[in-house]
């Protein structure tokens, strides 16, 4: 197995150190080879200089590279992700929370040729009450986006490289990891894994950041908002046809005797609920347009004897076995 390690880093240049020289100890135990990919998200401080520093003690397996601006985790990610040269990417954090000798629990899922993602969960939680109830708003925004299985996501993942052919071209400067990968494979698993409190430093993502972050994901990657509005538009309709219906059945049997107030609340009634519901109809066109803009890739192959993706018989016949045993377990 080859693995490429991919490292977002802002502000970390006194964690760094022990975070590389960590891997560089423990990755040769569960792999052939590896590289590590440094992407510097444009901090203020001495953080590239760190960086640097590391590649030049092994240029053959540890890169820096420096962003112009601090564009945000998932996009520097993303640019870490298309240098990536191995067939397994892993990704992690610059604050030691993640642990190098986790890695490879990460990794052992992968030997199984139908699973193609896996996600490092937490056996304890080391994040505080406010923290943590952050984190799930933002797994719960992930579930609205669409994503499965989203209470197992994290930033500690290990996936086949050959997933960034879905979204590698993405332009969205709120481009989402977990999205993205959500849209190239079922092949998803959590394994349970020891982290580190965090000890150097505070956390880049506040509560602030942390709930811009999930309203992005809930307009980015879903239309949840419109369809709330489709279905408050059906209810006030129907509001409003029994607030008619009343208010006739008032006049009629001369309950009402203002003269106007009939007429205005019927036309109130009717206009109001053909309002929200036409606002409700253009937001379910205006959500296909944007799942169209998003640039969804309408398949991924797998494998293909013969193809563009042929990485040869025998591992063309280990998926076969393995889907065969999938399919006797689960009958």
């Amino acid at each position: 197995m080859k693995v490429s390690v991919v490292i977002p880093c802002y502000r970390s240049g006194a964690t760094l150190p022990a975070l590389v020289h960590g891997l560089r100890e423990e990755l040769p135990r569960s792999c052939e080879d590896y590289e590590i990919i440094l992407v510097v998200d444009g901090p203020p401080d001495d953080t590239y200089a760190v960086a640097h520093h590391l590649e030049t003690e092994d240029p053959g397996r540890t890169r820096a590279v420096l962003l112009r601006r601090n564009y945000g985790q998932h996009n520097a990610l993303l640019a870490g992700l298309t240098r990536a040269q191995h067939p397994i990417t892993v990704t992690m954090d610059d604050d030691l929370q993640h642990r190098p000798d986790q890695v490879a629990a990460l990794l052992a899922p992968l030997a199984d040729p139908l699973v193609d993602l896996v996600y490092g969960v937490a056996d304890v939680e080391e994040h505080g009450v406010l923290r943590s109830f952050a984190s799930r708003s933002v797994k719960t925004a992930l579930s609205m986006s669409g994503v499965p299985n989203a209470q197992t996501t994290g930033a500690f993942r290990a996936f086949r490289t050959e997933l960034r052919e879905a979204f590698a071209a993405s332009v969205d400067p709120f481009v989402s990891i977990d999205v993205v990968l959500s849209w190239t494979t079922t092949g998803v698993v959590g394994v349970p894994v020891r982290m580190d409190a965090r000890e150097v430093g505070t956390s880049g993502y506040t509560l602030r950041g942390l709930a811009r972050h999930t309203w992005n994901m809930v307009t980015g990657y879903g239309t949840a908002p419109l369809r709330g509005v489709f279905w408050m538009g059906i209810l006030t309709a129907l509001v409003g046809l029994g607030a008619l219906l009343v208010v006739l059945v008032m006049y009629f049997t001369g309950q009402i005797t203002v003269p106007g107030f009939t007429s205005l609340v019927c036309l109130m009634a009717i206009f109001s609920g053909v309002t929200m519901l036409s606002i409700g109809i253009v937001g379910e066109y205006l959500g296909r347009l944007h799942f169209r803009s998003m640039h969804q890739p309408n398949y991924l192959v797998r494998i293909e004897r013969g193809g563009t993706y042929d990485p040869g018989g025998a591992a063309a016949d280990a998926i076969a076995r393995a889907v065969a045993e999938r399919s006797s377990t689960s009958g």
